[in-house]
């Protein structure tokens, strides 16, 4: 009860700031099953005398990182871009459409439905086509990012712009208010949960894409870098790059996390969070 009540109360006074430290301050269980996870990763793999070309040990892992940082970061650096570019046309697209979509009942009865079919198809079934249009630059790379993304943006996102109910909305009409104060002052807030999950759900699949993508036709970026460490049989080097792969997306789910919290301070969400 003790800690409930100065958690609200540093939320209160601090905002955003108090939130993230106490989810720092609650992240010491996840960091201890970290922790553990690597311990009995080193553990089994020197009692069972696993041989290194297979599964290397977590701490020959970190080493070869160590050896070769400057190449990772740099290859880190590409991946990066492309994730952060796709995802962010995919955002800037993706909402607003969802917005005319679900405003309009031809589209919905149209685009709505081709948009749901291109978003079943798998992402690796266009990349080369992207590859072939592109040729083996950033942007078709980009583009393999930006299509994985903007599906489920665009698919929650038309959810949630629907998800008004009528009663809501003829309520809010008779207190004397126009359709654009209706929007911005109920729809937009009823929507964002709904958005938001698409977003999280793009974010999960961004850093897939650019690893997707940089298989099939790349020369630089951490999906390349692990295709050139796993043809040498280099597990070590690998293993390094993929750890950088799944701290990019972390740090790009994390940043949406962020958003949310701001955004939408008054979620049940957010309030369990605090």
């Amino acid at each position: 009860m003790a800690s409930g009540a100065v958690a609200n109360h540093l939320m209160k006074k601090h905002g955003i700031a108090a939130k993230v430290g106490i989810w720092i301050g609650e992240a010491y269980l996840p960091l201890l099953t970290g922790v553990f996870f690597f311990v009995l990763w080193e553990a089994l793999i020197r009692l069972l005398n696993v041989p290194r070309y297979i599964l290397p040990a977590p701490s020959a892992v970190f080493l070869e990182f160590a050896q070769h940082s400057r190449l990772i970061w740099y290859h880190t650096l590409v991946t990066a871009n492309e994730t952060f570019v796709g995802y962010a046309i995919a955002v800037v697209l993706g909402i607003p459409i969802s917005i005319f979509v679900a405003f309009s009942e031809t589209l919905q009865r149209t685009f709505y439905a081709a948009a749901v079919t291109l978003g079943m198809v798998p992402t690796i079934a266009f990349a080369p086509l992207f590859v072939v249009w592109f040729g083996f630059s950033f942007a078709s790379k980009m583009l393999v990012v930006f299509w994985v993304c903007f599906f489920p943006i665009l698919i929650n996102g038309i959810f949630g712009f629907l998800s008004l109910s009528d009663e809501l909305r003829h309520f809010s009409l008779s207190t004397g208010a126009d359709r654009v104060t209706t929007f911005w002052k109920i729809r937009l807030p009823a929507a964002l949960p709904q958005v938001f999950v698409g977003l999280k759900g793009a974010a999960i699949n961004a850093t897939v894409g650019a690893t997707i993508a940089e298989w099939i036709g790349g020369n630089a970026g951490l999906g390349y870098y692990i295709q050139v460490a796993t043809g040498d049989f280099n597990m070590r080097l690998a293993l390094a790059a993929i750890i950088m792969l799944t701290a990019l997306g972390l740090l790009l789910y994390f940043l949406v996390i962020l958003a949310e919290m701001k955004l939408m301070p008054w979620h049940e969400s957010q309030r369990e969070r605090g």
